[in-house]
C-alpha cells in the first residue's frame, strides 16, 4: 500500500487523532487503522473514560497518497477530530 522508505514521497510524521465519540466510532477508528497498518510504525491511544473520549497518535511513514487517505477516511467519520505533521523523507 505504500511506497517504500526513502523514496521522494514519502513521509514520516505523527497523526493526532481525537475520538468524541468513543463508545459509537471506536470500532470504526480501529477497522480504518488495521487497513493502514503497514504505514503506522507507533501507536499510542489513552481512553479518556471520564470525557469518553479516545486520544491517539501514531507515528506514520508512507507515500501522500496513502497518507492522506487515511487521514481523509479518518476525518470522515463523525465525532472523530484529526491532525497531522509530516516532514520529507531523506
Amino acid at each position: 500500500m505504500c511506497a517504500s522508505p526513502g523514496e521522494s514521497k514519502n513521509r514520516v510524521g505523527v497523526i493526532g487523532i481525537i475520538v468524541t465519540d468513543r463508545e459509537r466510532q471506536a470500532e470504526r477508528v480501529n477497522k480504518i487503522l488495521g487497513e493502514f497498518g503497514d504505514i503506522i510504525v507507533g501507536r499510542m491511544g489513552i481512553p479518556y473514560r471520564e470525557r469518553n473520549i479516545s486520544v491517539i497518535a501514531l507515528i506514520v511513514d508512507g507515500d501522500t497518497d496513502v497518507l492522506g487517505a487515511l487521514t481523509g477516511r479518518l476525518g470522515k467519520i463523525p465525532g472523530v477530530r484529526v491532525k497531522s505533521a509530516l516532514v520529507p523523507t531523506e
